[in-house]
């Protein structure tokens, strides 16, 4: 039963609040900016994804895929870069689709179930790295999550662990909840990001993008339904949510695999902590402290977050790590 205690994530008192520990690292943390090499990564679809990578001549190497809107700048992404890539492992970093500073040639951008480019850059790298970890942050922690358990890829064999955080893996409750009166900040923040790139498309495919629609859109949901779903295939935002949500194949895992969720995170409903599946998948650990925010579990008085520590530990050995950590049972 791998649902692992995670009570010696003890922020300060002020830091005991989701908003604020997602704010604080946003704004104020420093990055350590990694000297990344960039490389255009050519799609079987006549498409591209801009890599950054870090080398050292290791033999492992971790791949890690941003959030909503993020890319291999966003501090997340940097520090856990570093911080990686100074404990032996190499590291590369997917910028997905329209998020590398240029817009891709296809129709279609990224979205949180779009699983092919990561399959098509982890299988380009199986020869030359004997052990592969993926980690994926939000968005692309769902798109990773369905990865290696919806079934539609055959894994590469030198995929070894996966680590992920803060992950909407119930998409449709997610949405809800990101777009409730209460997170009208975050909401518009993606939003407004999200409209400039519909507005770039548009330029390209003028008769596939309808700008029209960007007067109805008051909700991130709201963009979802009228383009992420139909730009993508899907009919509008709850059949894109109930298709590419990851939770209904979450049961499926069988590589080691650790899910890091705070309970206080704001963009998340009870519905994205999937206690049931980790009490019953040996292969799925669930580490959800009671405080950390979205993507933030701000730590003090060390150059590197608890998240980060933690997803080391268990890339480096992740039996070493459920042994290291109590196991507790959970009412379900």
């Amino acid at each position: 039963m791998p649902i692992l205690d995670a009570s010696d994530y003890k922020p300060p008192l002020v830091f005991r609040n989701g908003n604020l520990n997602t704010i604080f690292p946003f704004l104020f943390r420093k990055s350590t900016k990694p000297n990344y090499k960039r490389s255009r990564f050519e799609t079987s679809d006549g498409d591209f994804i801009d890599l950054d990578l870090l080398q050292n001549n290791k033999n492992r190497l971790a791949i890690i895929c941003h959030g909503l809107e993020g890319n291999s700048n966003s501090q997340y992404m940097q520090n856990s870069a570093a911080f990686l890539f100074s404990n032996d492992w190499d590291v590369l970093c997917i910028n997905f689709r329209s998020c590398s500073g240029e817009m891709n040639r296809k129709l279609k951008m990224y979205h949180s179930g779009f699983t092919s480019d990561v399959h098509e850059v982890v299988s380009s790298y199986q020869e030359t790295y004997p052990e592969i970890s993926l980690i994926g942050f939000s968005l692309g922690g769902n798109v990773i999550l369905k990865y290696i358990s919806d079934g539609i890829f055959t894994l590469p064999k030198s995929l070894k662990s996966v680590v992920t955080m803060s992950v909407p893996v119930d998409l449709s409750k997610s949405a809800r909840k990101i777009s409730s009166r209460s997170n009208w900040v975050y909401d518009k923040r993606f939003r407004v990001s999200l409209e400039q790139k519909i507005r770039e498309k548009h330029k390209k495919f003028p008769a596939e993008v309808n700008l029209e629609h960007l007067r109805k859109i008051k909700t991130l949901r709201d963009f979802d339904d009228y383009y992420t779903g139909p730009l993508h295939g899907f009919d509008g935002a709850e059949d894109y949510y109930s298709k590419c949500n990851s939770k209904q194949f979450l049961e499926n895992i069988s590589l080691s695999t650790l899910l890091i969720t705070a309970i206080d995170d704001p963009f998340l409903s009870p519905e994205s902590h999937p206690f049931s599946v980790a009490a019953n998948n040996n292969n799925f650990y669930f580490l959800a402290p009671k405080f950390g925010g979205h993507v933030g579990f701000t730590t003090f008085g060390t150059n590197y977050y608890w998240n980060e520590n933690k997803t080391l530990q268990f890339i480096n050995n992740p039996d070493l790590f459920s042994a290291n950590h109590k196991h507790i049972t959970h009412r379900l």
